[in-house]
């Protein structure tokens, strides 16, 4: 999908190419106007929030792979319960983003624990 609106026509140019909602593809499109104003191509607002709240957060780390199946889980699994064990006063978070079946509740042993979502944000699982 990438910069394309959920409800674009089959052939849209995106919203960050230098025809969008110009060009024909984008003929009755119920975006084309926002498309063609430019507005869609500007940063996304909520940027600036998650680095406001990640400014806490002395390392950050990512464990990324444009493949399924290569073990992004499992080393990062691995990686953050030795980063716990090497420093024990360190707090040590592993956030799994995966949208199609996140693995770590099982790894971590809190396969039937629920995250707290608030006004504040997300409360962590703390597992040992």
């Amino acid at each position: 999908m990438g910069d394309k609106p959920s409800d674009a026509p089959e052939h849209c140019p995106g919203t960050q190419s230098e025809n969008a909602g110009k060009g024909s593809a984008c003929a009755g499109c119920p975006n084309q106007n926002v498309c063609a104003s430019g507005a869609a191509r500007g940063p996304d607002p909520s940027v600036e929030l998650v680095r406001a709240r990640m400014s806490g957060v002395k390392k950050k780390l990512f464990v990324l792979s444009g493949k399924g199946g290569v073990g992004k889980s499992t080393f990062a699994n691995l990686l953050a319960r030795s980063l716990a064990a090497r420093s024990p006063d360190k707090n040590v978070a592993l956030l799994d983003i995966d949208i199609c079946g996140p693995s770590q509740p099982r790894m971590m042993g809190a396969l039937n624990e629920q995250v707290h979502q608030s006004g504040s944000g997300w409360c962590p699982i703390y597992v040992e």
